[in-house]
């Protein structure tokens, strides 16, 4: 049994994902950690407290623990955490050193920079996993600090395993951060089949309120980078009056609360207000009845290192609409599971979009083809393939550096 330490210094398994920082990753970590339970690892999740109200440890099963760390101000925003990172490792440093464990497996670039300084300090192995790279994102207009970039590159230079969520993260880490492609390990997430998988969409749409008509689906925090004001153009675009577009997802990160206002501001200049539904987050299992609703989920990013929403939109045989970017250039495999978009222009999205919803036939082919095709991605599989991983650096001389 690996005794695991997860770092997930920012953002917690626990929280509903959809706003604030929660999105992928928070689904990641806990659908990751709770199937490494379930293969026998012992697992620990250390996230900064983020609210006074919090208990100190959650046993959330049996071999799943979180722990929440006192790092600061609980209400500091994310783009000031980088200043608690210290006081955050030096917590998480002091637990360890009671209760020790085999592995480190950091989550994110910040706890990145706490797993490396905890890798010299125990001497332990580290796994790194970063889910979105800065220099990948200054690539699409997201402005990131030298800091971040400097810190990234010193994780990667000295991380044990990186796992990358696709190919595509496999070559933007080697090409972007000079990693040695010998420690990378392409790990993609799972989908939990028991709750995304197809049904009827009649029913998801009575079971909604929904009216009939074409339904476009945007799901994911409201922040510049996942383009909801593609999705809203895309349905102008679209040039169908019955055509609805729901945005199911909550503000997130500094700029979160101006993209609301500007959505806002978007969907009544150009007279959509009767036919866009903004829904704030939803426990994720219920995600799943507002996929096999749709017609079609757009999922416009400028970039992503997996892209979730797609996997699990396919798996409940929504057929997909996606920028042509990232992990999302494995996930949807256009013409057979989906559509990809190069750029960035609505009208190319509206086309796309259109030829789904006209053609019966070639819905129904990517809807089928898609969700046969996310069967194979699965947590339990992602879980034993880590596990092996874990088991071969404790075993394997550590990578070192000048740190």
């Amino acid at each position: 049994m690996s005794r695991l330490a997860v770092l997930s210094l920012h953002t917690s398994p626990l929280v509903q994902p959809g706003s604030g920082d929660a999105g992928g990753m928070n689904v990641y970590v806990r659908e990751l950690v709770s199937s490494l339970a379930q293969v026998g690892a012992d697992c620990t999740v250390y996230v900064r407290r983020w609210a006074d109200d919090l208990p100190g440890t959650v046993e959330v099963e049996p071999g799943f623990r979180v722990v929440h760390v006192p790092a600061g101000p609980v209400d500091l925003a994310k783009e000031q955490l980088p200043g608690i990172v210290d006081e955050f490792t030096d917590r998480v440093g002091a637990l360890l050193v009671a209760e020790p464990v085999d592995v480190l497996h950091a989550n994110y670039w910040l706890s990145g920079v706490a797993g490396h300084r905890l890798k010299h300090e125990l001497d332990l192995p580290l796994v790194s996993t970063f889910h979105t790279l800065a220099r990948v994102k200054a690539e699409t207009g997201d402005f990131e600090p030298q800091s971040r970039i400097d810190a990234e590159t010193a994780v990667v230079a000295c991380s044990d395993i990186i796992t990358a969520n696709s190919v595509t993260e496999l070559h933007e880490l080697v090409t972007h951060y000079n990693a040695d492609p010998a420690r990378i390990e392409v790990v993609p997430p799972g989908v939990d089949h028991a709750f995304f998988s197809p049904g009827s969409r009649h029913g998801a749409r009575v079971a909604l309120g929904l009216p009939g008509g074409p339904l476009l689906l945007f799901v994911g925090r409201i922040q510049p980078l996942k383009g909801v004001d593609v999705a809203v153009r895309t349905l102008d675009r679209l040039h169908m009056d019955d055509a609805r577009l729901m945005i199911v997802g909550g503000s997130s990160g500094n700029e979160g609360d101006r993209e609301i206002e500007r959505t806002h501001r978007l969907i009544d200049s150009l007279d959509l207000t009767d036919r866009v539904t903004m829904v704030p987050p939803q426990p994720h299992h219920v995600l799943s009845t507002y996929y096999r609703a749709a017609d079609v989920c757009l999922v416009p990013s400028r970039s992503e290192s997996f892209g979730l929403v797609a996997l699990e939109a396919a798996a409940c045989g929504a057929p997909v609409v996606a920028s042509d970017v990232g992990g999302l250039r494995t996930l949807v495999d256009h013409g057979r599971t989906g559509l990809r978009v190069e750029g960035r222009d609505p009208c190319d999205y509206a086309t796309a979009t259109r030829m789904i919803i006209e053609d019966e036939m070639l819905a129904a082919s990517l809807s089928v083809r898609a969700s046969e095709m996310a069967t194979s991605y699965t947590w339990s599989s992602m879980a034993h393939r880590l596990a092996r991983v874990y088991d071969t650096v404790r075993r394997q001389a550590p990578v070192d550096c000048m740190a």
